[in-house]
Formats: structure tokens, sequence, C-alpha cells
């Protein structure tokens, strides 16, 4: 019988959703952090629970094939990336098959479900366009950096293998000004100092949107900072002063202060142009985004007399796409500014049949639908809770011919497969992505048709 405090040798056999090695012990099931499916290794249970246990490693007897050196030196501390000790053709078939768990966990029918290997990176570097670091103090010197592996202790970095060296350098170039300019980071048990994070956005011609997240608005010598901020670094386009001053783990609050230049950044997708503000979403790999939102419309496979429904459809990304394609895009989204943004962004491109609804989708899809608007097509890219059970009932009695879905979590995106299915859906094709390389992440786009179709043909 296992016990807290007991060392054994155990064969890892499997890793969970979270890129815990995964052991059998006593009719035990033991997670361990740090282990590699294939291991043979030495570990002392440190927790034990009802139906499973927690172990640590202490020693690697025999490596699995599948072990690696991390490439980041960061690694055993931050949080931020999960699989750096695995070899990244072996994080693809991982990730694929934890999609095809949860469709099985799901009772999805995927008999005649055509489930491709996961689309990877050439290279698996330097793709992040979008990252998130903490401010704080550490005897007397400023820390800029994730957060710790399962805690909110900042890791102190001087670079992110996963992020552009132009972030990496404004970032460093951040932290030397808060010395210079005696600006401090905020405390939270003490309530005492400024700056809590900085969030850092670029585009793929390295153009930079610098984020200073700050529990007040004002702060002393911040003219000062911000004029020696951009002319030290000519890619820095705008900086924007984010106000938080709630007591929570929320990284941004509502109001934002433009600092310097527009308040946007502008990227592309194909040929498409898209602006881009503080708070709205925009996937964070721009190689991989490509592949993703071209696997999405191919199976759309939208003809020129097709209504198409969008939701969740951000700053108009897909909707956009389809619209060369479609009669008629319809884009549904929660965030206002996003609906603001993709407005814009379909002028910007000279698309003038697709239109935008701000709101929750399980008020304005039912609306939609109420005034007899229906779509043949219909995409989804919810975020990671997946759809409102409303918005799923909605699009089954509306009976689109297809319907993809763009998901970050396979959990409710087998969840939400399911129900469709019960709606008379059939699971056609599942392409697993790795947006998040290194990490325990996967995206996944989808096919449904509805049962039947070609009979009706």
């Amino acid at each position: 019988m296992l016990s807290i405090g007991q060392t054994i040798e155990v064969e890892i056999t499997d890793l969970n959703h979270a890129g815990q090695g995964v052991a059998r012990v006593d009719n035990f099931v033991v997670f361990i952090n740090g282990a590699v499916k294939g291991d043979i290794a030495e570990i002392i249970i440190t927790e034990k629970k009802k139906n499973f246990a927690v172990g640590k490693l202490l020693k690697i007897i025999k490596s699995s094939k599948n072990r690696i050196q991390p490439p980041c030196r960061y690694f055993n501390w931050c949080g931020g990336c999960q699989l750096m000790h695995i070899d990244y053709k072996e994080q693809l078939n991982y990730k694929k098959s934890r999609v095809v768990n949860e469709l099985k966990k799901a009772k999805v029918n995927i008999a005649d479900t055509r489930i491709y290997d996961t689309v990877g990176m050439e290279r698996p570097f330097r793709y992040r366009n979008k990252n998130t670091f903490s401010v704080t103090e550490k005897n007397g010197e400023i820390c800029i950096g994730p957060y710790e592996q399962y805690s909110y202790n900042t890791v102190d970095i001087d670079r992110c293998i996963i992020q552009s060296r132009e972030a990496d350098k404004a970032a460093q170039l951040f932290k030397n000004l808060m010395l210079k300019y005696n600006v401090q980071s905020y405390n939270k048990n003490t309530g005492k100092g400024i700056v809590r994070n900085i969030v850092i956005r670029s585009t793929k011609n390295d153009q930079l949107m610098f984020i200073i997240v700050t529990v007040s608005k004002e702060f002393k010598n911040k003219n000062m900072l911000v004029k020696d901020f951009v002319l030290k670094d000519s890619n820095i386009k705008t900086v924007i002063q984010n106000i938080n001053s709630k007591g929570t783990n929320l990284v941004m609050g509502r109001k934002n202060i433009v600092l310097y230049g527009r308040g946007v950044i502008s990227d592309s997708i194909g040929d498409l142009n898209f602006t881009i503000s503080t708070n709205t979403f925009f996937q964070v790999n721009h190689i991989q985004t490509e592949k993703l939102y071209q696997k999405a419309v191919e199976y759309a496979d939208i003809k020129k007399d097709d209504i198409c429904f969008d939701i969740y459809c951000g700053i108009g990304t897909i909707s956009l796409m389809a619209a060369k394609y479609a009669e008629k895009v319809y884009g549904v989204e929660i965030a206002e500014q996003s609906v603001v943004n993709a407005r814009k962004n379909a002028v910007d491109n000279n698309v003038g049949n697709a239109e935008f609804y701000s709101g929750k989708a399980e008020q304005i899809v039912p609306m939609l639908y109420k005034q007899n608007i229906k779509a043949n097509v219909v995409i989804l890219d919810p975020p990671r809770k997946g759809c409102e059970k409303k918005v799923i009932q909605t699009i089954i009695s509306m009976s689109p011919e297809r319907i993809v879905y763009v998901s970050c979590n396979p959990s409710t995106l087998s969840r939400d497969i399911k129900l469709l299915e019960s709606g008379g859906y059939i699971l056609k094709q599942v392409q697993p992505l790795d947006m998040f390389p290194w990490s325990v992440h996967v995206e996944c786009v989808i096919l449904m048709q509805r049962s039947g179709l070609e009979d009706e043909k």
C-alpha cells in the first residue's frame, strides 16, 4: 500500500493532460512532474488521495528515448512551457493522442473519422507574438518574467526563446529604465509600488506594442521613461498604460491610456491586414495561424451562394477569409472592441459582404435565426470553455450543411461535438495543430457534416 514519504521505482507509461508522467503502483495512478513516457525513475510519494497519488522525481534510472536536454535554461523553474524535456516529434504524437483520448472519453463516434497527425513547426522557436510577464522586486532588484510552476513567484529572465528577440530586447530595456527612473514594481502584500505586469505584442515585421500594467494612473517619471524607451528602441510603435487596481490575479484592467503612438498595431494573415488593439484576440503564432485558418476555410468548402456564420469571430480573421468565397458572412463576438476592429478590418480589406454583431453568442445567434437569417456553413472558434449550449441548439435547429469548429481545448471540443452528433451531425475530419510548441496545449480544427447530406445531393 502506497504511503506518503515512500520511495519507489516506477515505469512511466503515459503523460496526462498537464504533461505530468503517469505511473501505476498498487492500483494507484501516480502523477510525476518532469517524467517522460518510457522513463524508469525513482520517485518519492508526496501526496495521496482516494484515487491517485503524486510523486516527486528523485532520479532517472533509465532515460526514455524521447527525453532531451531542455533548450531553455529556465525550464526547471518557468511555468510557461511544460514539455521542453521531450523530443518535439513525440510532443506532436502526445498532442494527437490527447485529442483522440478526449473524443473517446466523450463517446464520440470516430469509427469513420479521419484523424490526422499533428501539424508541427519546422523550427518551433521564437513564434509567440504576445507574451505577458510579471514585474516584481527581489533583494532590491527588478525581476521581469513568467511565473514559476504552480506559484505566483516571478522567474527573472533575460530572454524567452519562444518570443521574438525584439520582445526580449524591449523587456530588458524597460527593466533598466525602471531602475534608471526609480519606478517601483507593485508589491501585492504591502500595497506599495506601481508596475504589476508588462504585455508585449509583436508583428511579423517586428513592430511592438508595449503595455505597462499599473495599479494607478500616475507614477514617478512616467513621461521621461516612455520618451527614453521609444528613443532607444525603434521597434516600439506604441506604448499603452493599462490600469488594474483590483486585488486579483487578472493581468489587465479595463482602462487604457495611450502614452505613445496610435494605440494599435497592424499585422497580416495571408493577403489580409488586421488592426490589433490592446485587449483584442489575435492568434499568438503567425506561422501556424495561416495553416490553421487555411484548413478551416478548406473544411468549410464555401460556395458563392453560401451564407456563413463565424461565431466567436474576434477581429474578423476567419470571417474575412471566408468572405472571399461566400455570398454573405455574419460574424458574432462578445468583445465590443474586437467588433469595432473587425468592421474596420473589413473596410481596410475592401470586404463588403461581412457583417459583424457585438454581444453574447447565445443571444445574437438565436436572434439572427428568428429573423430568418440562416447559415449553410457555420464556423465556431470559441474560448477554452467551448460553446454555450444554446448556441449549439440553435445551430442544430438551423441545420447547416457543414460545421467547422476551431478549438484550443480538446475536452470542451469533444463535449460540443457529442452534442452536435446527437443533433444529426457526423464527425468527418480532425486536424490537430501545434500552435504552442513546448507546451501541453493543442489547437484543433474539425469538420462535421449533416447526416444524410450525400443522399440529399
